[in-house]
């Protein structure tokens, strides 16, 4: 049980150095003893997870989605929208959040590391919510979840990597306040509109419950 534990860690450890390192080097320019300095792992413990550089940036890539983890909500709308603001807060300080978004956009990532992956488990997620939204009556009836989480995803990916180049993302949460003040109107039905909330310091108050949670 306690190797079983300490794999675990290690393994963990690694993927926290590989996306530190993939976020500030890209793709092609992170190398392994990059990643084992960064670690402070042996090379046998990498390569006992990760036989090569690719399978190492295709589990950073699989970690971004559970990044967007938030309580569930009555109104499934504003559970997509914290969902943003999380990631958007995450994004600030986790370095393995922030590799995997990069490799996502990265053109130099290999056709062995599927960098579109990412894009369809959020699509997957939040049409899913979406369509459960629409069950609930949240949605205008001109929505269509698919078209409408592609338009989402798509915004956000546009408006994070602007943030980022600008301000090192430190504007992001204003800048997602804004891009929810446009669509929601084009989303929900008029009535859930005054409760929404998008304000731009959102992330913040959700990761705080989420750790009040984890504490009690």
């Amino acid at each position: 049980m306690a190797k079983q534990e300490r794999a675990i860690r290690t393994r963990r450890a690694i993927l926290e150095a590989a996306g530190a390192v993939f976020d500030e080097h890209g793709y092609t320019s992170t190398t392994i003893a990059m990643v084992l300095e960064r670690a402070e792992v042996t090379k046998g413990a990498l390569y006992f997870h990760f036989p090569s550089k690719e399978s190492l940036a295709r589990a950073v890539l699989d970690e971004q989605v559970p990044f967007g983890a938030v309580p569930p909500q009555p109104c499934k709308i504003q559970e997509i929208v914290d969902m943003t603001f999380v990631v958007g807060q995450r994004l600030l300080s986790n370095s393995l959040l922030r590799g995997s978004v990069r490799l996502a956009v990265d053109q130099e990532t290999p056709s062995g590391v599927d960098h579109g992956e990412p894009f369809l488990q959020w699509a997957r997620a939040l049409t899913s919510l979406l369509e459960l939204a629409r069950d609930r009556g949240e949605l205008l009836p001109t929505v269509k979840p698919p078209e409408t989480v592609e338009l989402l995803v798509g915004s956000f990916t546009g408006i994070q990597l602007m943030s980022r180049a600008l301000t090192d993302r430190a504007d992001l949460g204003d800048r997602l306040s804004v891009m929810w003040a446009h669509m929601l109107p084009s989303i929900a039905v008029p009535g859930l509109l005054p409760g929404l909330d998008a304000r731009a310091d959102r992330g913040v108050r959700v990761l705080a419950s989420l750790e009040e949670r984890a504490a009690s």
